[in-house]
């Protein structure tokens, strides 16, 4: 055996296996992207439970793009390691699961003391339908329109949920990306709106403190919005069962195990597997398309028409009954649970430090957790899937 050849032929392997050789320019750009999104995680704490997993994906599927290859694209019938994870997203069994954990941590009491916060969480849905048009406007079909427009209600469960059942999987990896860096930055979108539709006084207004809501009211509730939301729009099962499941766990007082388990163990679980297979599906390949900018645009525009829907809506119910509602709280009816209801007490609290605006901003937040989920509902209605 020639020794000296075998070390150069075992040396030359090894550097031509590693991912300098096999790597390109998009690769590296997005390797970057990853860097950043850490740096805002870590460093800035945007939204860091869902931002790390994500970015941490991003940079393994560009570093490593064969751990999202599929069983058809192997040599030896096994799949990349995230491509499992990602077939858990594509079945819609990550997104309901994290429904599940979402109402299980949620205290509706907010929603049921002050019903019109069903209004404000509605109002904030008008994004989505004006992304929708504008989608159809910029070249998407019916079905790749509805699956980006939802990206307005910044809620990424809803918007995986809704590109696999209506078969979009290819630009699943862009809208939920876009639909998880809009909740994570939230802070910084929503304030501009928010100011700039409403005056310093309405911005100052303090809102009665809500009546207590019963326990029985509150147990009541999850049962009655499932059978009523689910017998108007069947398709909405999956999302809205999964969400008064959890919350039905919290408010009945009878498994507190269940309850531990859905809002921590398991909805931590979840994140990890659905944040690092929503990062894995950003490989250069994917993602560097012109297709990818459109997404993130109609993303960001369905998010602001959305929260500026809300805020209007707002101004108009403090119109309706006299000064008694703050505007701001309307911009939390999008779905970003609880950030948005935390920025309007921060946006009230600039104006007045005495003012406390979160109890009545969860109204409008939580109601926006379903009336995505009934919009995604909706969409697949108009289209035949169940």
């Amino acid at each position: 055996m020639n020794y000296g050849q075998y070390i150069v032929d075992t040396m030359s392997n090894l550097i031509h296996q590693s991912a300098f050789f096999n790597l390109t320019w998009g690769n590296y750009l997005m390797i970057v992207v990853a860097c950043i999104f850490l740096y805002l995680a870590i460093k800035k704490e945007y939204e860091p439970l869902l931002l790390v997993p994500i970015a941490f994906g991003m940079l393994l599927v560009n570093l490593y793009p064969d751990i999202m290859k599929t069983i058809e694209e192997s040599d030896n019938g096994v799949g990349g390691l995230l491509h499992y994870f990602y077939l858990l997203d594509e079945w819609s069994i990550l997104p309901s699961l994290i429904f599940m954990g979402v109402g299980a941590m949620t205290d509706f009491g907010p929603l049921i003391a002050n019903p019109k916060s069903f209004l404000l969480g509605a109002a904030a849905q008008f994004g989505i339908f004006a992304a929708y048009l504008l989608a159809i406007l910029l070249g998407f079909n019916d079905k790749a329109a509805a699956a980006i427009s939802i990206i307005g209600g910044a809620d990424g469960p809803t918007s995986i949920f809704l590109a696999g059942k209506l078969q979009q999987t290819e630009y699943m990896g862009p809208i939920a990306v876009a639909a998880y860096s809009y909740m994570s930055l939230v802070p910084i979108i929503q304030p501009p709106i928010m100011k700039l539709f409403t005056t310093e006084e309405e911005r100052k207004i303090k809102m009665e403190q809500l009546r207590p809501v019963s326990k029985l009211e509150k147990i009541l509730f999850p049962i009655i919005v499932t059978i009523v939301v689910v017998l108007i729009l069947p398709s909405t099962a999956p999302l809205v069962g999964m969400l008064m499941l959890g919350n039905l766990f919290r408010e009945s007082g009878v498994v507190k195990q269940l309850t531990e388990t859905a809002s921590n163990a398991l909805m931590y679980i979840v994140v990890i597997i659905l944040g690092t297979s929503v990062g894995a599906t950003t490989s250069a390949e994917a993602f560097l398309k012109v297709t990818t900018l459109k997404i993130v645009v109609l993303g960001l525009v369905a998010f602001a028409v959305g929260t500026a829907a809300g805020v209007l809506f707002g101004k108009l119910m403090c119109k309706l009954d006299g000064g008694k509602t703050n505007p701001l709280i309307g911009s939390a009816g999008v779905s970003a649970v609880p950030m948005a209801a935390r920025v309007s007490q921060k946006v009230g609290s600039q104006a007045d430090p005495t003012n406390f605006l979160l109890m009545h901003a969860m109204g409008p937040n939580v109601a926006g957790v379903i009336g995505t989920a009934v919009a995604a509902g909706a969409f697949m209605a108009m289209f035949g899937v169940k």
